[in-house]
C-alpha cells in the first residue's frame, strides 16, 4: 500500500503529467495535490471535477446502471484530464485526478499507470 504523498509523486512521474490531486467528492476539496500551474489551479480543478463525478453517478443511478466507473476522460485540445474513483475500502468517496499535456503523454499508458497507482493507494 502507498501513502497519498507517494501516490501523488508517482502520478507526477507519468510522462506528460502537469498536475495531480486526490479529491473528496463529498466536499470537492483536494486532500492532497502536486504540480499544477498558474493556468491549472488544482483546487479549482478538484471542485469542478467533483461536479463531473457527481453528475455521472447521478446519471448512472437514473439509468439504473449497476456498473462502476473505471475512469472518466476529458479530452481538451492541449490536455487530457483523467478522473478515477478510488476503489479501496479507505478510499470510498474519493477520486484521483491527473492532468496531462496531450503532446507529451501516452494516454493508454497513463491510464494503465494511474490504475496501478490507484489500486495501491491507502488513504
Amino acid at each position: 500500500m502507498a501513502s497519498m504523498d507517494i501516490s501523488l509523486k508517482e502520478m507526477m512521474a507519468i510522462d506528460g503529467s502537469i498536475g495531480a490531486a486526490i479529491v473528496d467528492y463529498g466536499s470537492g476539496m483536494a486532500l492532497g495535490s502536486l504540480g499544477g500551474s498558474k493556468e491549472l489551479d488544482l483546487q479549482v480543478a478538484a471542485a469542478g471535477n467533483t461536479e463531473v463525478m457527481k453528475a455521472k453517478l447521478r446519471t448512472m443511478e437514473s439509468l439504473g446502471l449497476k456498473d462502476g466507473i473505471e475512469d472518466i476522460l476529458i479530452s481538451l485540445s492541449s490536455q487530457y484530464h483523467l478522473i478515477r474513483p478510488i476503489t479501496g475500502r479507505s478510499g470510498k468517496g474519493l477520486f484521483v485526478y491527473l492532468a496531462l499535456d496531450r503532446g507529451r503523454a501516452n494516454l493508454a499508458l497513463a491510464r494503465h499507470q494511474l490504475r496501478v497507482i490507484e489500486e495501491k493507494l491507502e488513504v
